[in-house]
């Protein structure tokens, strides 16, 4: 089993918790590891069945419930959220004693469930496919740009396996689940919306041409992305407004939460990251790995992208307090001036701008014209988490 960043997190807190992410990313091992003295899983048939029309009988439960009963995991409380109003009673109740440790796929199925919270007596944490530095020793680039980083099927050890359970989790849980989260009615203009999505993931978004393209209104095409943010399934990375911004792009940039998902909406071959796309995929990794640390430990920090309307572009810019890196990522294992155009450009026009960073494929960090040029792993050490 990985050890998760988050795992560290709740371990120091006794606080409840709901713990909020896509199916297969680990919430419920997870929570599991805590150690729980009461597990209620409703993916199980049975014990759904038994909640779901009396969700008074857990509040009664809690109330008889022996004093070595401290920690009560709720497992996929989505599929029934009423279920959260005896925890609401629970921990008004009995503050110092009870914890629950809860899991969610998203805050937009329990919302649409007329779900309970719980403002300011749990804690929300979300959860995303395992990061470069939970995977340890295990992490292989080449198989992490292929196949992406979803607990399971990452450590699943036969690659035509991972690539079968990849392109079953798409069409399962993607194009049914997710779909029939959106309310969708025209089934056709979401599928090739999702598509559309998976090709456009690390580019700037135009929502305008995505809706077009997909045979969709502009209104149902903002929803349908909405939905996909809201089911943590996407991202967006905004275009940062720096002193200059008369200049600047003000599309923002849209990510899918895992590269082989990514890949296998696309039809990719999966034994492997096209060469011609390693340097997008790339990109992508480092986005990923920016967004699930900073929204863990760092959750006052900003990240954008940088483009100017003449060309100057910069991958990220992170804001941390008082200091702004601009950080540019590139696929070679070599390093040439005209790699750090953007960055300088983007630290003449915007002082502002502390460390410059181009993290590569090389083997050792140097110093080049001003900029940090950092090996992928190098850089990523330098994150929490």
């Amino acid at each position: 089993m990985y050890e998760r960043s988050l795992t560290r997190i709740l371990r120091r807190n006794a606080r409840s918790v709901l713990v909020l992410g896509p199916r297969q990313v680990g919430k419920s091992t997870l929570l599991a590891s805590l150690q729980p003295d009461l597990t209620l899983n409703l993916a199980s048939p049975r014990a759904f069945r038994e909640y779901v029309g009396h969700p008074e009988r857990l509040e009664r439960e809690l109330e008889t419930a022996p004093e070595t009963v401290r920690t009560i995991l709720l497992d996929e409380v989505h599929r029934n959220p009423a279920l959260l109003d005896a925890v609401q009673v629970a921990v008004d109740g009995r503050p110092d004693r009870l914890r629950f440790l809860i899991s969610g796929a998203s805050a937009r199925q329990l919302r649409r469930g007329q779900a309970n919270l719980l403002p300011g007596r749990v804690q929300i944490h979300r959860l995303h496919p395992l990061t470069v530095r939970e995977l340890g020793a295990e992490f292989d680039l080449d198989r992490v740009l292929a196949h992406g980083t979803l607990p399971g099927i990452y450590r699943e050890p036969d690659p035509e396996t991972r690539a079968t359970d990849l392109r079953s989790y798409t069409d399962a849980y993607l194009r049914e689940e997710v779909q029939a989260e959106a309310l969708v009615r025209n089934v056709g203009g979401f599928s090739r919306l999702l598509d559309l999505v998976a090709a456009a993931s690390g580019r700037i978004l135009n929502v305008h041409n995505l809706s077009r393209d997909a045979g969709l209104g502009c209104e149902t095409a903002r929803r349908y992305l909405q939905v996909l943010e809201d089911t943590l399934v996407a991202f967006r990375v905004p275009a940062w407004s720096g002193s200059d911004r008369a200049n600047l792009i003000r599309h923002g940039k849209l990510f899918l939460f895992d590269i082989g998902v990514r890949n296998a909406l696309l039809r990719r071959p999966l034994d492997r990251p096209l060469e011609d796309e390693r340097g997008l995929l790339l990109e992508h990794l480092v986005a990923l790995e920016l967004h699930q640390r900073l929204q863990s430990f760092l959750p006052d920090a900003t990240l954008h992208h940088y483009r100017t309307r003449h060309g100057v572009e910069v991958d990220f810019v992170l804001s941390l307090g008082r200091e702004t890196w601009g950080i540019e990522v590139k696929s070679s294992r070599r390093v040439h001036t005209s790699m750090l155009r953007g960055l300088k450009g983007l630290a003449y026009r915007n002082p502002q701008v502390t460390r410059k960073i181009l993290v590569f494929l090389g083997a050792r960090p140097l110093v080049l014209d001003g900029v940090e040029i950092l090996p992928l792993e190098d850089f990523l050490a330098l994150l929490p988490g």
